[in-house]
């Protein structure tokens, strides 16, 4: 299935009804008083999380929305029937913006929350609301108010407890296939991974979490080069980033974690503070093996951890997978 994370969307809410002028005709009442019923009003339209959902991808097919109009007011005092919410039905985790303005209308972040995006057109009045001492026979009715419009975009964040960070083919969809249910393709070129995934990791205790793989990540990457922008919003949501790093591809480690850093931090001040892991893999590798040390001390004397696996052979994964669920799980 296509992962799509983001969408524009226009909606409208329902016209409400138009009041009727009538007035009461029986027999033997010449005169019978107005009984305009009242127009109903038009439907709402409210943007719902659904635990059901997972991408965007249907608002990518269909981009307009309209809720029911209120119906009409009839005679007899027949108030016209209000008209249908439309309910929209998006992923949990997705952020509701206002499309003209920017701002942020809604995080719906948990299941089954909703928001009503445009308030549905009130009904007008019918000629019997206008009955008065002085005004016997009122002629007079209100037109339906019109509903709201207003186009808004849909941005997804993944609800992950672990973002994967790291450059293109270091083995971050290696990891998650180690760790997790997940499957996702595995090819020795950069951007195999376009789509964010998402894993579940089983922690002792019977305790779990979630992990998400981000792709894309280059040097430019919060300024839209490579794939980056388009999935760097989704580590916001995690509570600890683990950066991936492979000393094969530029014998730099640390090089390529501060590179990483500067991505993460250039494109949101609030992953500055995020708990990190930092992870060296293709221990497996002898000129890799070779260079472990050196590797540790350099990161020691930045007080930083190095943990080092082995996405092939499963070496150090258990150590990893249990110091990430150390820290989600801390009192």
């Amino acid at each position: 299935m296509k992962f799509i994370d983001t969408a524009e969307i226009n909606v409208r809410a329902g016209n409400g009804g138009d009041g009727c002028v009538s007035f009461r005709r029986e027999k033997y009442v010449p005169k019978g008083g107005p009984d305009g019923g009242d127009g109903g009003n038009g439907g709402s339209i409210i943007v719902r999380s659904s635990p059901r959902l997972f991408t965007l991808i249907d608002f990518r097919y269909v981009r307009h929305y309209r809720a029911k109009n209120g119906d009409h007011g009839k005679g007899k005092n027949m108030h016209g029937r209000n008209g249908q919410d439309r309910i929209i039905e998006v992923p949990a985790g997705t952020q509701v913006y206002d499309a003209g303005t920017g701002v942020l209308v809604a995080d719906l972040t948990g299941p089954d929350q909703e928001i009503v995006i445009s308030v549905g057109g009130r009904g007008g009045r019918g000629n019997a609301r206008f009955v008065s001492s002085v005004h016997q026979v009122p002629l007079e009715s209100e037109r339906g108010r019109a509903g709201g419009e207003r186009r808004i975009r849909l941005e997804l964040k993944l609800l992950a407890d672990v973002g994967l960070a790291g450059f293109p083919n270091v083995g971050k969809s290696s990891l998650i296939r180690r760790v997790s249910n997940a499957r996702p393709r595995i090819a020795d070129y950069p951007f195999t991974t376009t789509s964010p995934v998402l894993g579940i990791v089983r922690y002792k205790d019977e305790k779990s979490f979630v992990i998400a793989d981000i792709p894309g990540l280059i040097e430019g990457a919060h300024t839209g080069r490579g794939l980056g922008d388009q999935f760097l919003r989704h580590i916001e949501r995690t509570k600890i980033v683990v950066h991936m790093l492979d000393a094969t591809r530029s014998g730099d480690p640390y090089g390529d974690y501060v590179t990483i850093s500067n991505e993460l931090q250039s494109y949101s001040t609030m992953l500055v503070g995020k708990e990190q892991v930092v992870v060296i893999n293709k221990v497996d590798i002898p000129v890799v093996r070779d260079g472990l040390m050196v590797y540790k001390n350099t990161f020691r004397a930045r007080g930083i951890e190095l943990y080092p696996v082995s996405c092939v052979t499963g070496e150090g994964i258990d150590l990893l997978v249990g110091e990430i669920g150390e820290r989600l799980y801390r009192a």
